[in-house]
């Protein structure tokens, strides 16, 4: 709620109210404590005054209490801290405040999209968990999606972009450079636990425009953009890179706006530990440029964990507002943790800070605002402020009821899925395919063709051989014929020959005898 001159009133200390300038909105908070101190009601209580300021807010629900604020409260535990503050001479009423829906699967809110180029390697690769080998193959990847013109919108575009730069790395190897098969497939194998966990939902368009988060009603009451965040904190690293991302989103898109009045837009990073385990030196880099950058762009990051040690010293540094709800210390650890956390605050000479952190009960907390001239006031020990609107989740009904009179009804809640780059390098294979499936073809009949020809030769050469053999056995039977034929000749020759002589010789012989017996007969006389 606001105090009489229009700021943002958080908490009373004694008579005394403790708010924040709205000119100092922008210059960054830290809510911190234990679970069960109030966190949620504070985070709750400043979303609203806020609001009453004109200023719009993000939030991510974790728990699923804060859609409350879409529904009037003041009631219950928040009415008797409201009684016990004597906030009704200052307006203090039970009241609703603009609210609108959002969640990455699209169940409890307007899907929230961005495409993957909008991302970008540096987050994506955090949000994969990939080790620095892997996270320069896929921002290789990235550029070479660039350099060809290929739009890099859901999850597919990624994993066909991913497929390919495997399949062409050594086409890519003399301009880009070495691209390991191993780490292709680890980005193949994180692509898919992504998968799995429902991270694809976050991928695709209608991406979200930030300008879109920067609304206010009828009334002039900045718009409490509210993530529900219930399912996605079972992905972690998708919730903080999603988170990330706004950020991001946010300080790329927003012109410089100088010192304003009053912010153009605050944003809660609920459970903010999440943002800084494990993370990279790079994106901590990134981390803290948009955090010391942002401010200019009229935006104020809140961060919300249990303990300020769980945000870098790099970042805690630039927090100016703060409000420090219980820590119990009971390990020589957690008083170390009080001890810097009482360190971070300037001193009150009336109280012990590190003693009170200790003792504070729900709903109290230890406060720090940053003055009129930027520097931080005294700590003072202080009740929240309660809500105005319920504490606690609406029904699904009434959830659905704020989402269907929402400015953006209808303009997400559509999957478009235009022309990218896994239709391309979709189509390119399908040509491919092609091409070879018709260079098959052309081989197969070729190879026909020539087993054909070979066919035709054999068969014309086997002709040939047979006609050979044909004309060959032709020409032994001629041969075979005439020999046979002279030799009869010379046979029958000698035997006519053999005969003539030998009935010659006979005759001969005859002739002789008789001729000779006549002879003698004549000389001797012997005639008969």
């Amino acid at each position: 709620m606001l105090d009489k001159d229009h700021n943002a009133l958080v908490a009373m200390a004694g008579d005394r109210e403790l708010c924040i300038l709205p000119a100092m909105g922008n210059r960054h908070g830290l809510i911190t404590g234990a679970t069960g101190t109030g966190k949620t009601v504070t985070l709750q209580s400043l979303a609203e005054t806020f609001s009453a300021l004109g200023v719009p807010v993000f939030m991510a629900d974790v728990k699923g209490d804060l859609s409350g604020l879409a529904r009037a409260g003041g009631t219950g535990k928040a009415a008797e801290r409201a009684a016990l503050l004597h906030l009704e001479a200052l307006g203090y009423a039970p009241r609703a405040f603009p609210v609108c829906f959002w969640d990455v699967f699209g169940k409890n809110g307007h899907p929230l999209r961005t495409t993957v180029s909008e991302m970008g390697p540096l987050l994506l690769g955090r949000l994969l968990n990939l080790n620095e080998v892997q996270a320069g193959v896929l921002q290789l990847a990235f550029r070479i999606a660039d350099d060809a013109g290929l739009l890099l919108l859901d999850m597919k575009d990624l994993r066909s972009m991913i497929r390919h730069v495997g399949e062409e790395r050594d086409a890519y190897k003399t301009s880009y450079g070495q691209i390991s098969t191993a780490s292709v497939g680890a980005i193949q194998r994180a692509l898919l636990r992504l998968e799995e966990e429902g991270g694809d939902a976050f991928f695709g368009e209608p991406a979200l425009d930030v300008m879109d988060l920067l609304q206010t009603d009828a009334d002039g009451r900045g718009i409490i953009s509210i993530l529900s965040a219930e399912s996605l904190m079972n992905a972690p690293g998708l919730y903080s890179c999603v988170l990330l991302w706004l950020l991001s989103e946010l300080f790329e898109n927003l012109p410089e706006a100088g010192d304003r009045d009053k912010p153009r837009l605050v944003f809660f990073f609920d459970e903010a530990h999440l943002l800084f385990d494990g993370i990279s030196p790079a994106l901590l880099q990134k981390i803290e440029q948009v955090t010391r950058l942002i401010r200019s762009r009229g935006v104020g990051i809140y961060f919300v964990s249990q303990n300020p040690a769980d945000i870098p010293d790099s970042v805690l540094g630039q927090l100016g507002n703060r409000v420090q709800h219980a820590l119990r210390a009971f390990t020589p650890k957690e008083q170390k943790a009080v001890r810097a956390a009482a360190q971070a605050f300037r001193a009150n000479p009336a109280f012990s800070t590190e003693e009170s952190i200790g003792q504070l009960g729900v709903g109290e907390a230890l406060v720090s605002f940053l003055d009129d001239r930027g520097a931080p006031a005294m700590v003072e020990r202080a009740l929240i402020v309660p809500p105005e609107s319920q504490v606690g989740p609406v029904s699904a009904e009434e959830r659905a009821a704020v989402m269907r009179r929402s400015l953006v009804a209808g303009v997400y809640d559509k999957t478009v899925d235009r022309e990218s780059a896994y239709e391309i390098l979709e189509a390119r294979a399908r040509e491919r395919q092609a091409a070879e499936a018709a260079e098959a073809q052309r081989a197969d009949a070729a190879r026909a063709a020539e087993a054909a020809e070979r066919e035709r030769a054999r068969q014309e050469a086997a002709l040939r051989k047979a006609e050979a053999e044909s004309r060959r056995r032709e020409a032994a039977e001629r041969k075979a014929r005439k020999d046979s034929g002279a030799d009869m000749g010379d046979i029958f020759g000698s035997v006519v020959r053999q005969t003539t002589r030998t009935v010659t010789t006979t005759v001969g012989r005859e002739i002789g005898k008789t001729l000779l017996r006549g002879l003698l007969g004549g000389l001797f006389g012997g005639r008969r």
